[in-house]
């Protein structure tokens, strides 16, 4: 199972405002900044309750037929039309071996503490990180506490005109 984040965050390193939004976001969103490439090269996408609610709320399903697996212990009572929704619970160890018995070899992980799971499990492979520059000075923040570092090799950093910067790692080990 290999496992990829694609994620934007403010320069200094928050993916969305302590109430969970993501507002300092919106004029960069416009960029594709390489989502729609990246979003191909997976089979599928885990993500946790809170950003599913967030992209739900924010009016475009980006995710097509793409299967979703959202981790959470509650039912999902709301379903984006045309999407492909699934709950799931259990540990990143447990989701990753039940997608991989589905014959799920990639997975796009989304949402701060479900990357943070799956990094702290060793399901993290890849990371495309994409800075946009404001500071927000507080909120949630892409990384948390780690119990051992997690050593990235640079793969490449792209610029755009709009002044958002985005750089792929490797996680080495």
């Amino acid at each position: 199972m290999r496992g990829s984040v694609f994620v934007g965050t403010s320069l200094d390193g928050y993916i969305a405002r302590t109430d969970g939004t993501l507002d300092f976001l919106d004029p960069w969103a416009g960029e594709d900044a390489g989502f729609k490439e990246f979003l191909a090269s997976v089979d599928a996408l885990v993500m946790g309750r809170k950003t599913y609610d967030i992209v739900l709320d924010g009016g475009t399903w980006h995710y097509g037929e793409k299967p979703v697996y959202v981790l959470s212990s509650r039912d999902i009572a709301r379903l984006p039309a045309g999407g492909v929704v699934e709950r799931m619970s259990g540990t990143a160890n447990d989701i990753a071996s039940a997608l991989a018995v589905r014959g799920i070899g990639h997975i796009y992980v989304d949402g701060g503490a479900i990357v943070q799971q799956f990094l702290r499990a060793g399901l993290i492979q890849r990371l495309i990180i994409s800075r946009v520059p404001v500071l927000i000075g507080s909120g949630i923040p892409l990384f948390g506490e780690l119990e051992r570092d997690v050593v990235l090799r640079h793969v490449a950093t792209r610029n755009f005109a709009n002044g958002l910067v985005q750089s792929e790692y490797e996680v080495a080990g």
